[in-house]
């Protein structure tokens, strides 16, 4: 919201020392959002003048067309002679009044004007646009052509309100009245103590039954619509300069002269209206619910088709207008025929959730129905209509008609219980009564009550709703600055749960080998698990869709992490980073079977395990997974060797490293599902509980899903459930302890079928080996069906035995790793090599 200071004086007298940057830091200090503080004219220096144009001559013979003009500027110059000046603009004529900036002036951003000879003349100024003296857009793009009632050699820096404040106001969702000067006049008036001119304390005709006919069958969406009329309109009729400027200032483009009133009176109150020729409005206006597949062609030329859950404006033929978002083509008002001499003005209430859902919904936002959507003041309708019929009164030479529609659904004002001292307790500071009924009168509330307030918050209002929402108004009014800094208490024997811990462990592990990690958004489009190869009736495609989508494209909330990691590794393989290795620790969202209502939770005390056990069942289930994508060099070649690119192995290493830091074995083996290449795909699964579960996948993706996604050949990924992988850990790892006695190492090759997976054949090797043995690890594998056989292949272990209380001997190790080979042989058929 852009507020001109010079419109903010109006309705509060502020000392004439106080600049926009005074303003500024005490709106900020009672909890506006004042993002900048424009300063409008800086650096403007006149003379600058209105000028009428006496001759104007065509000079030949240029790539474009060059104007020499004779402008009579008074004795703005000094002698009264007609001013000299060389123009490229064509949208004046002789006789229009125009504003000249004179030699010896300085336009904003420094530029001197001076007497220059151009294109064989010498132009002593300049005539001026409106983007060259910093007026915004005007809908002109040229030269500024004056009314002409306007006499020559008027100031025009006064007449145009060229120097001005103007002050940038972040609004957030909760305080929709801001999006008004009447609202923030008043939060003005309330930081410097004084008293407030509201706007929309206007004399206001009551209903009668001469109005125009309105019908609302929708009293849910629309509470309150005003109607008024204004006949004998100037359809020649033009927004005089006060108005424009105001509306430039503000960010708005001027129009029309209905139109331009109905903004300003909105940007005023806070009231959004809406203009219709009444000549093109057919029976009586209406309020109901679209019919679905009904059409509608908005002001922006837009054929937009309705939902059942649109709330329209109507007339006998149909929709006439996106009711709280845009108006009708077919009653608009149309400024450039002349032709609109009776208006029927409308003001109205709308529900700001229907509002809110339309516009998303038609991707329409537009300035009614932001405010709208925010909140708008109920009472606020009928003032918005008579001070847009004043105005049109006023400056189109109307008359208003003594008719007055107001149709109003009973409502009764929203009333807060609240203790006392109750925002006391909140900021942790005495206030006192005295105080606190006063703040929250400020804000327009009535307080009844000594220790006990009953408190009835003001129409314009509708975020405060519970108590701590009073509390609030009474520590923001008295300053958050002045709230005393103090460290909580936080009780003892609570720390991070193991869940945290694990996931913590897991990113510093995986950030140790060498992962970046990538937090994505949880959204996915229902598309990418077709991508991704999944059947119809895998798990992973029952999604939990947003109600309020942030992109149409991602509606649904994500059941697997691949699809955020894997964009950003094509973004960043598309950007020159070619050895990537992606990381990220996030939760997945899967639908319950029962679908509950949740609870509202209470604000004034901590809710019961009852209350948040309610809650949490109303919630999809959220597992945390881990997931990694690799593509490029996982070692970089150098003089220390040729390097080594990244492939399936790494990503199943990467499985092993979490099932480390959980403390708990991890069974890998040979497995197939969506993404993944069938032949180099491993399957994870843990043990919990005496039962294996899979928690996960890693290995290389599949060459059709890596085309279709774009991405680089060989890439490979994993994911895993961190939730089953804790369940079946044993508690946090703890660290080994260091012998002092000497490790005995013994090496075995064993032939096995090629079909027996490593895994087996390790698990066979640990187990039989028993206690004695302090590590294994697969150090070769040989495939060669001259020296093996058909079908076989021999796998080398390094077996590394330790005692904790003394020096192995020969023996003892060849007993350990002779006992493993048994074993190995009795459960997979294993033959010592050799």
């Amino acid at each position: 919201m852009r507020v001109p200071l010079s419109w903010l004086r109006e309705y509060v007298d502020l000392p004439a020392t106080e600049t926009g940057r005074d303003v500024q830091a005490k709106l900020i200090s009672v909890g506006l959002e004042v993002e900048t503080v424009e300063q409008l004219g800086d650096g403007l220096k006149g003379p600058l003048v209105v000028g009428k144009v006496l001759t104007i001559e065509e000079l030949e013979g240029f790539k474009k067309p060059i104007r020499f003009c004779t402008v009579d500027v008074g004795t703005a110059n000094g002698t009264g002679e007609p001013q000299e000046i060389v123009c490229g603009a064509r949208n004046f004529a002789v006789g229009d009044k125009v504003v000249v900036v004179l030699p010896g002036a300085v336009l904003p951003g420094d530029f001197a004007i001076a007497a220059r000879k151009t294109y064989g003349k010498t132009s002593h100024g300049m005539i001026c646009s409106g983007d060259e003296l910093g007026m915004g857009d005007d809908g002109s793009h040229g030269i500024i052509v004056l009314p002409p009632e306007h006499e020559v050699g008027t100031d025009a820096i006064e007449l145009l309100q060229l120097v001005d404040e103007v002050l940038d106001i972040a609004v957030t969702p909760d305080r929709g009245y801001a999006l008004s000067i009447r609202g923030v006049a008043r939060e003005t008036a309330t930081a410097y103590g004084l008293p407030l001119r509201d706007p929309a304390l206007l004399d206001v005709p009551g209903p009668n039954a001469f109005g125009y006919p309105v019908r609302v069958s929708e009293p849910l969406g629309c509470d309150r619509f005003t109607a008024r009329t204004v006949t004998g309109l100037d359809p020649e009729a033009r927004s005089p300069l006060w108005l424009t400027r105001r509306l430039q200032k503000a960010g708005m483009r001027p129009i029309s002269l209905a139109v331009d009133i109905t903004n300003y009176v909105m940007l005023e109150l806070g009231q959004p209206l809406h203009a219709y020729d009444r000549s093109r409005v057919q029976g009586p206006i209406g309020v109901r619910r679209a019919e679905r597949g009904e059409q509608l062609v908005t002001l922006d030329g837009v054929t937009r088709t309705l939902d059942a859950q649109d709330l329209v404006i109507t007339d006998d033929r149909g929709p006439i207008g996106l009711a709280g978002v845009m108006g009708g083509a077919n009653t608009e008002i149309d400024d450039t025929e002349g032709t609109t001499t009776e208006v029927v003005v409308e003001a109205a209430h709308f529900d700001a959730l229907s509002i809110s859902r339309t516009a998303r919904r038609h991707k329409l936002a537009s300035e009614a129905s932001k405010r709208f959507e925010r909140g708008v003041d109920p009472q606020a309708a009928s003032a918005a209509a008579q001070r847009t019929v004043d105005l049109l009164v006023l400056l189109a030479g109307g008359t208003a008609d003594a008719g007055v529609t107001e149709v109003i659904a009973p409502s009764a004002p929203h009333t807060i219980t609240i203790p006392a001292d109750h925002p006391d307790k909140v900021a942790g500071v005495e206030y006192g009564r005295e105080t606190v009924v006063r703040r929250l009168q400020e804000v327009g509330c009535d307080v009844y009550g000594q220790d006990e307030l009953i408190v009835t918050v003001p129409s314009w209002r509708p975020d405060l709703t519970d108590p701590n929402d009073l509390a609030e108004e009474v520590i923001r009014l008295e300053g958050y600055e002045n709230l005393p800094s103090t460290l909580p208490k936080p009780p003892a024997g609570r720390g991070l749960t193991d869940r945290q811990r694990l996931h913590r462990r897991v990113g510093r592990a995986l950030a140790g080998a060498g992962y970046v990690e990538a937090p994505n958004y949880p959204f996915v489009g229902e598309h990418v698990f077709d991508q991704f190869g999944l059947a119809a009736d895998d798990p992973n495609r029952k999604v939990v869709k947003l109600v309020n989508p942030l992109s149409d494209e991602e509606p649904a909330l994500r059941t697997t992490l691949l699809p955020g990691l894997l964009g950003a590794l094509r973004r960043n393989d598309g950007r020159g980073s070619h050895d990537l290795a992606l990381f990220e620790t996030g939760l997945v969202f899967h639908p319950r079977e029962e679908l509950k209502i949740a609870v509202r939770l209470p604000v004034d005390r901590r809710p019961t395990d009852e209350e948040i056990a309610s809650l949490t069942e109303a919630l999809p289930l959220q597992p945390r997974h881990a997931a990694v994508v690799l593509t490029g060099a996982r070692e970089q070649a150098g003089w220390w060797g040729k390097g080594r690119p990244s492939d399936w192995a790494d990503a199943v290493e990467s499985a092993r490293i979490l099932a480390r830091e959980a403390g708990t074995e991890l069974l890998v083996r040979k497995g197939q599902y969506g993404p993944w290449h069938p032949g180099r795909c491993a399957e994870l699964a843990v043990v919990v509980e005496g039962v294996e579960q899979v928690v996960g996948y890693a290995g290389e993706l599949h060459p059709g899903v890596l085309k279709t996604l774009g991405l680089p050949a060989r890439t490979s990924a994993m994911e895993l459930d961190l939730d089953v992988l804790e369940s079946a850990s044993a508690g946090v790892p703890k660290g080994p302890k260091i012998s002092t006695f000497p490790v005995a190492t013994q090496d075995v090759a064993l032939v096995v079928d090629t079909a027996v997976p490593h895994t087996a054949v390790e698990a066979a090797l640990r187990e039989g080996a028993g206690e004695l043995l302090e590590s294994i690890r697969l150090f070769d594998v040989y495939d060669n069906a001259a020296q093996l056989g058909a079908g076989k292949k021999s796998l080398a272990y390094a077996l590394r035995f330790r005692a904790a209380d003394r020096t192995l001997t020969v023996d003892e190790a060849s007993a350990a790793r002779d006992a493993a080979v048994a074993l190995a042989a009795e459960r997979t058929g294993a033959v010592l090599r050799g």
